[in-house]
């Protein structure tokens, strides 16, 4: 089964120059596990809860004065559309992450995530969930 089966197409982005505030509403109103951060078009940075719970919150930042792009993950990984489930879950157990944006070259065409796989392929999700998240608890 291919990421573009199971992707969800419809990825909400976020400018790098917007506020962490403009994010936490974003948050709110889209009720998004993370945003894509772009930058002149380009895919360059993923903030997800986290980011802004121990990068904004933890650190003391004021969110009306911190930019997206001074906290969120700029190391960001993806996966083409073309690749399978089975190469998603390898690259987010690898990674120890949960969310992947899905290209079609360079341009983000979706987003997929261990939910998304768990509901196509319920025997993947349990294998992550061996392989994972057990450990870390």
């Amino acid at each position: 089964m291919l990421v573009k089966e199971v992707m969800t197409r419809k990825v909400i982005t976020i400018d790098c120059n917007k506020t962490v505030f403009d994010a936490c509403n974003m948050y709110r109103d889209y009720k998004v596990g993370c945003l894509i951060v772009i930058d002149n078009g380009k895919c360059v940075g993923i903030v997800t809860e986290r980011n802004l719970i121990e990068r904004t919150i933890c650190s003391h930042k004021d969110p009306e004065n911190t930019k997206v792009g001074e906290i969120m993950s700029s190391d960001i990984i993806t996966i083409n559309e073309l690749d399978t489930i089975d190469e998603a879950l390898e690259i987010m157990e690898q990674n120890k992450i949960k969310k992947l944006p899905v290209m079609r070259k360079e341009d983000i065409v979706g987003i997929i995530t261990v939910t998304d796989i768990s509901r196509a392929r319920p025997d993947l999700s349990k294998r992550f969930v061996e392989s994972w998240i057990k450990p870390r608890w």
